[in-house]
C-alpha cells in the first residue's frame, strides 16, 4: 500500500495586504511600480504567517487542503518563506472563488496534481442568479505512488457557508452546498462511489450537534453511508477543531471525510493539532509553538485535520 497524509487546515486570512504608515499619502509610495519599502508600509499578519508556517512544517502533511487563502500568488509566496519552497510542495492548486473577501480554497502537494475543476460557477437553486458555493468546491487529482502502485485520489477542498447571521438562518445554504457535493461526487464516481479512493474535506462552518440553535446542515453529507467523518475515531471530547471565542464554543467545524473504501483501509486515527491556537482557549492545556498570544498572534482559530491514508 501507499501512505498519503493528508491535512485540511483553514489557515484564517493568509493574505498579502499592507497598512501604510500614518499619515503617507499612498501615492508616495507607488514609485517605479510597487515596490516594498518598509518605511512606507508594511505587510499585515507577519506574525500570524509565521505561526501558521510553523504548524504545517510540524504537521508535515503530502497534501494540504488550505482555506482562507487570498490567491495562488499569495500562496507560493508563502509557501517560498516559510515551508521551503517550491522543493517541498512542487504542486500548487487554485482558483479564484466567489467570496467578495478574496479568500479562496486552495492545494499544496508534494505529490503530481494532474487534474483540477472548479465548481465555483454552479448556480444557486434557491437563487438562480447567485452562485451555490460560499468559495468553491475544488476537485483535485492527485497521482500518487509509483510504477504499478501509482494511483489517483481525488480531493474535494469546501470551505461552505458560515454561521454568521445565525446558525439556524444559514442552515439552509449549507444543506445546498452539502447535496451538491454529493452529487458532484456522484457523477463522477458513479451510483456506489464510496468504491474509489477519493476525499471531501475543508471547513463546513457546522457542527452535528442539533441545540437551541439549529441542527446541522452537513448532515447529507457528513453522514453519507458513501464517506466516513474520521474524527469520530477520537474520544468524543477530543473531536473539536475550532474555538469560537465570543461564546467560549469548542466545536468540529473542518472536516476529512475518506470515501467508504479508503477509510476501511486505514486503521489510524486522525491528528487535531492545537499548538497553532490563542492562549485563550483554554481547553486545550498542551505546549504552544513559540510566538503564539492571548489571542494574537496564532496559526488560526480552527486546527489542522490530518490523516495517514493507506492506499490500496
Amino acid at each position: 500500500m501507499t501512505t498519503l497524509r493528508l491535512a485540511t487546515f483553514n489557515v484564517e486570512n493568509l493574505f498579502a495586504r499592507w497598512r501604510f504608515e500614518k499619515d503617507l499619502n499612498p501615492a508616495d509610495a507607488n514609485t517605479r511600480g510597487w515596490i516594498v519599502d518598509q518605511t512606507k508600509f508594511v505587510e499585515l499578519g507577519q506574525d500570524d504567517k509565521a505561526i501558521t508556517g510553523a504548524t504545517l512544517r510540524k504537521i508535515g502533511a503530502d497534501v494540504l487542503a488550505l482555506q482562507e487563502v487570498e490567491n495562488v500568488d499569495t500562496l507560493k509566496r508563502f509557501r517560498a518563506r516559510s515551508l521551503g519552497g517550491r522543493s517541498k510542495y512542487p504542486y500548487v492548486a487554485g482558483v479564484d472563488g466567489n467570496d467578495p473577501r478574496l479568500i479562496d480554497v486552495a492545494v499544496l502537494s508534494k505529490f503530481p496534481i494532474t487534474h483540477i475543476r472548479s465548481h465555483q460557477h454552479l448556480l444557486d437553486p434557491a437563487s438562480p442568479t447567485a452562485t451555490l458555493f460560499s468559495r468553491d468546491c475544488l476537485e483535485v487529482d492527485i497521482e500518487v505512488g509509483a510504477g504499478a502502485a501509482k494511483k489517483t485520489v481525488t480531493i474535494y477542498v469546501n470551505h461552505f457557508k458560515s454561521m454568521m447571521g445565525g446558525r439556524s438562518q444559514t442552515r439552509a445554504r449549507r444543506e445546498r452546498q452539502t447535496a451538491k457535493v454529493v452529487e458532484i461526487v456522484t457523477e463522477r464516481f458513479g451510483s456506489s462511489p464510496g468504491d474509489h479512493p477519493f476525499v471531501v474535506l475543508g471547513d463546513l462552518n457546522d457542527y452535528m450537534e442539533t441545540n437551541a440553535d439549529g441542527s446541522p446542515g452537513i448532515g447529507g453529507l457528513v453522514d453519507w453511508d458513501q464517506v466516513e467523518n474520521v474524527v469520530n475515531r477520537l474520544p468524543a471530547d477530543e473531536r473539536w477543531t475550532h474555538f469560537w471565542a465570543k461564546e467560549k464554543e469548542y466545536r468540529q467545524l473542518d472536516y476529512l471525510l475518506p470515501s467508504a473504501s479508503l477509510a476501511a483501509s486505514t486503521v489510524a486515527v486522525p491528528e487535531i493539532f492545537r499548538q497553532g491556537l490563542p492562549l485563550r482557549a483554554i481547553k486545550y492545556t498542551g505546549p504552544r509553538l513559540i510566538g503564539v498570544g492571548p489571542d494574537k498572534p496564532k496559526a488560526s482559530d480552527h486546527c489542522p485535520v490530518i490523516f495517514e491514508l493507506e492506499i490500496p
